[in-house]
């Protein structure tokens, strides 16, 4: 009910002012002291048990802004604004009156529209919004509106503010829930932009990390399709896939396969600009709120982002023995910050090396020492610029790396090692091998008639000293 103010009403508000002997009330707002612009809002304050009449005062007004009588089964006098606007936007006390006196003012309440303005800012967690049990967590804030102040809730709840339209804010990680952050002027301190997208921030714990696979390799074509996997050996239900500054925290159930792991894929679709940059993957339990420890960074590179394209080259030739030092050479005359080196078919991710200008051109050497034959493969380099570290230019040509693998040599008395893959030096060793062999079977065979020779000399010897033998007689 709302009062119509009598000379005795007037008189009563006024003495307020000079007693205020009794306890102060309670007052609290719902849904909450944040609210959206044309949404409802309910504010109560709670007196004594024989409160007659509750007022409340909005700061800066030169009389009460609403009277009520409370409601004597819960002592509470209840203040309705069906749709709040700029008007509403501002700090409110309540005091309440009986037969005793008037009581003590309230505290404050602070009550901000947002959705005043329509620029909205930004809010990412930094390197990720998982994060750790008691350490400290960085949420960064940024507006292309300068706005005077930033400020960061937490379900709706004033945590921080700011001193202008780029900050980054420093918490410890139980905050654990759901992050927004608004702009607002100074001469306007209960008005608010709308807000960012809602950042929700997760706690990971010491479980172990899942791994986190692509099978379509770490640089990619625009429109190639691309799916990641990530799995462990530990039974996790689901699985959660995080892109370094996104907001997006994906996640899905995990399956499980014969071999006992489990699993869950993410398929990005035909890839284009925006799927380049850093992922990591988590892993838990149903039961659990917590998270496991992040999986090891994946880089997923987008070529043909840059107009250009490097040139490879390989020191001292392409084809090497094993042992041997390797030097592969990228160069650019268009400005390039980082090479990147791919090997054809390879698991790991690519190397990366910051470019060095000399003689006009860009360039980084990277270097091989004591190759060994899985080195063998295709090459090729790519260009990036810090600006955008996982858009590349398009690649150099291809340079072919061969590296020599082993032969063993069985000499007499010797076991000398050749290192060679030839098919040149694979039939000398067959060969090698055929002529020993052969040797063998002569040198046996020669053995064989000599025997025989010697057997039919004893014999003729035996012969002929038999005959002597009878003509003496």
């Amino acid at each position: 009910m709302t009062f119509t103010f009598t000379a005795l009403q007037t008189h009563l508000l006024l003495s307020y002012f000079l007693a205020g002997t009794l306890h102060k009330p309670t007052i609290k707002v719902e849904p909450g002291s944040v609210v959206t612009y044309k949404s409802a809002v309910t504010i109560w304050c709670e007196g004594t048990l024989d409160a007659e009449i509750c007022v409340l005062h909005k700061e800066g007004s030169k009389k009460p802004l609403y009277t009520q009588t409370p409601e004597k089964t819960e002592n509470k006098a209840k203040f309705s604004i069906p749709s709040v606007t700029q008007q509403h936007g501002g700090q409110y006390r309540c005091y309440c009156y009986s037969s005793a006196g008037w009581s003590e003012r309230s505290d404050n309440l602070e009550l901000v529209v947002t959705g005043i303005y329509h620029n909205k800012p930004s809010l990412t967690a930094l390197p990720s919004p998982v994060v750790t049990l008691r350490e400290n967590m960085t949420l960064q804030c940024v507006s292309k509106e300068r706005y005077d102040k930033l400020v960061l809730t937490k379900e709706d709840q004033k945590l921080l503010s700011s001193m202008n339209s780029q900050y980054i804010f420093t918490i410890l990680s139980d905050h654990r829930g759901t992050f927004r952050c608004y702009g607002y002027y100074n001469q306007t301190p209960h008005l608010w932009s709308v807000p960012s997208e809602p950042l929700e921030i997760h706690i990971s714990g010491l479980s172990k990390k899942p791994s986190l696979l692509t099978h379509q390799g770490h640089i990619l074509d625009p429109g190639k399709s691309l799916t990641l996997q990530c799995c462990s050996d530990i039974n996790y239900d689901r699985f959660a896939l995080y892109k370094l500054g996104g907001a997006d925290f994906t996640q899905h159930y995990g399956q499980w396969t014969q071999s006992g792991l489990s699993l869950a894929s993410f398929t990005l679709g035909p890839v284009s600009s925006s799927a380049a940059g850093q992922y990591r993957c988590y892993g838990a339990h149903n039961l659990s709120s917590e998270w496991s420890a992040s999986s090891d960074p994946l880089n997923i590179l987008i070529i043909g982002q840059l107009p250009f394209s490097p040139s490879l080259s390989v020191k001292p030739n392409s084809t090497v023995h094993s042992g041997d030092n390797v030097t592969l050479l990228c160069q650019s005359t268009d400005q390039v910050d980082t090479f990147i080196l791919s090997k054809e078919g390879a698991a790991q991710q690519p190397q990366r090396l910051k470019s060095k200008l000399q003689d006009w051109d860009f360039q980084a050497e990277f270097s091989m020492s004591a190759v060994t034959s899985d080195l063998s493969g295709t090459y090729r380099c790519y260009g990036s610029q810090d600006s955008s570290p996982y858009l590349l230019s398009h690649g150099s040509a291809p340079v072919e790396l061969t590296v020599s693998g082993e032969v063993t040599l069985h000499c007499p008395g010797d076991l000398q090692k050749i290192k060679s893959s030839s098919p040149s030096q694979n039939l000398l060793h067959s060969d090698i091998q055929d002529h020993t062999v052969e040797n063998l079977i002569r040198m046996g065979f020669a053995v064989m008639v000599l025997i025989v020779l010697g057997i039919l000399v004893f014999e003729a010897w035996g012969s002929q000293k038999r005959a002597q033998h009878a003509a003496e007689k």
